[in-house]
């Protein structure tokens, strides 16, 4: 089978992505990968064959402020979140379609694989099946669909539980709307309308989830909140983390039970200013003697975490998941999904503090799900961070509840759900093109 995987030139995407590709090649599929020049020794390391996106969506989301310089002056917010919509991905879509279409001529795959933010494929999607391939995405955020009490997504809000709420919920939806979806829709029509295709009437960020193929959300039901989805979303769990990539750190014998581990991460995206986060938790832990606090700067360099280093901090710029996860007792973190996913998988409770990208929602889904504290700010206090820690490395409630979440996790078998579900769609149109064949076949006999 021929599986054309194409990602969002960003961490947070790639990851779980690459970690698919290396569950294909192990089955002897062949495998070709598109997405940005700087993820190429990446991809090729993984035994794919790599395609890099063309000039406009040929791009480092590691460093946001190269694509949208403008978000520098924007405070978050809704103008942020218009902002970061339109320019990193509705004005990506001709580009990222132009190089699905480029490296489809040279690789004629059976399947598409993608993220759930490759808006690229809509031109394909508004497109008849019969002429694509068919098209999984896969969710690597929280899932992007309609909420049952008219809230909208990306501003952190927990269900509601009142018919108050509900109401106050209504004037936030209208203000997103107008704001927001309604004007992201619209310059998304226009491009669409250059490729002769369209128009929308679903907002961005639900049009994926309705129109793939399958949709593979990479978490578990219980991490969701509760509403009606289409029948073409399957919660598959988390990919396995690809091993390997880091060696241990010269510490790593420290980590022998005698003290608790803290893990603090900003993730690889919200990391620019490490004061926002990692460097509070350590002056937070300081003078706790039985807590040690292992911080990861990302990529970035652990001289770029500010403040005095405690005695009872170990720094390094990347760590190796797979090795350091079953030693952590708590994960301090801005809420970066696949690292929460990662976590509860693991059974490690969470104290989280983000509000950018998608990071609001999936911090009010560690709270409402019980697995954490969401401490619901950029820039928590040390001592807010203490606190937080404390209660839940004190209350059982927090490790029993991520405990019963890594026990929904391994109830899915994640490998084989992917390659059922990938496999499905392209024994679908290895039927529809011998249909074809036949059909085309009759045609020229009977004339």
């Amino acid at each position: 089978m021929k599986i054309l995987i194409a990602s969002t030139p960003a961490t947070g995407h790639l990851n779980p992505l690459l970690a698919i590709a290396r569950l294909l090649v192990a089955e002897a599929h062949e495998i070709a990968f598109l997405t940005g020049s700087a993820f190429r020794a990446r991809i090729e390391a993984a035994g794919a064959k790599f395609f890099a996106f063309p000039a406009g969506a040929d791009f480092d989301l590691r460093d946001v402020l190269s694509v949208a310089p403008e978000l520098k002056d924007i405070p978050p917010g809704l103008d942020s979140l218009r902002t970061i919509c339109e320019r990193i991905f509705v004005d990506a879509v001709p580009a990222q379609h132009q190089g699905l279409c480029e490296t489809l001529q040279h690789f004629d795959a059976d399947v598409i694989v993608g993220d759930n933010m490759l808006f690229g494929v809509l031109p394909m999607l508004l497109r008849s099946r019969e002429i694509r391939p068919p098209i999984v995405l896969c969710g690597t955020s929280f899932l992007h669909w309609a909420r049952d009490d008219g809230a909208p997504n990306f501003l952190g809000l927990p269900p509601a539980t009142s018919d108050v709420q509900r109401q106050e919920y209504a004037l936030v939806a209208s203000e997103y709307d107008a704001n927001v979806d309604r004007p992201v829709l619209d310059r998304l029509n226009k491009v669409l309308k250059t490729l002769g295709i369209g128009p929308m009437s679903v907002p961005l960020f639900h049009s994926v989830v309705e129109l793939a193929d399958a949709y593979m959300q990479l978490s578990v039901p219980s991490f969701e909140f509760p509403r009606k989805f289409p029948s073409s979303v399957y919660f598959v769990g988390t990919p396995p983390i690809i091993p390997g990539q880091v060696a241990l750190p010269p510490w790593a014998h420290e980590l022998d039970g005698s003290r608790k581990v803290v893990l603090v991460t900003q993730g690889t995206v919200a990391n620019h200013d490490l004061g926002l986060l990692v460097g509070p938790t350590l002056a937070a832990l300081s003078n706790e003697p039985d807590v040690l606090v292992v911080a990861t700067a990302g990529g970035r360099s652990v001289k770029d975490i500010p403040g005095a280093i405690p005695s009872n901090a170990r720094l390094a710029s990347y760590l190796p998941f797979e090795w350091l996860l079953p030693h952590v007792d708590v994960l301090v973190t801005n809420g970066g999904f696949g690292s929460v996913n990662q976590a509860m998988s693991s059974g490690i409770p969470l104290v989280t503090a983000g509000m950018t990208e998608d990071k609001a929602d999936v911090n009010a889904r560690v709270a409402w799900s019980g697995v954490g504290i969401d401490l619901a700010t950029n820039v928590p206090s040390p001592d807010a961070i203490r606190d937080a820690v404390r209660t839940v490395l004190n209350l059982p409630a927090y490790r029993m509840r991520a405990k019963r979440m890594a026990d929904e996790f391994a109830g899915i078998d994640t490998r084989k759900e992917i390659l059922r579900i990938i496999g499905r769609l392209a024994a679908d149109r290895q039927v529809s093109r011998r249909a074809g064949t036949i059909m085309g076949h009759q045609d020229r006999r009977m004339r």
